[in-house]
């Protein structure tokens, strides 16, 4: 099996300067973003947490607090 050279004559190759560096003419310009590439979003839901899971969650730990502060009174009497 022989080796074949993927860029087999770099010094006639169009854009490339000697060691392979591309001028800076050659490159097509970089993107200025991509805010514009999709569809316009009109609806962005809040982040954060809602208002009942935040309630609930408080409540659990409320009561699990509650349940320890109890038990420990009922341990000390």
């Amino acid at each position: 099996m022989s080796y074949v050279n993927p860029d087999p004559e770099p010094e006639r190759t169009t854009g490339l300067e000697p060691g392979g560096g591309v001028p800076p003419g050659e490159t097509p310009p970089a993107e200025s973003s991509l805010p514009g590439a999709g569809p316009q979003e009109t609806h962005n839901p809040t982040k954060g947490w809602a208002k009942g899971p935040l309630t609930l969650i408080l409540l659990l730990v409320a009561l699990v607090a509650a349940f320890f502060l109890v038990y420990a009174l009922v341990l000390i009497l």
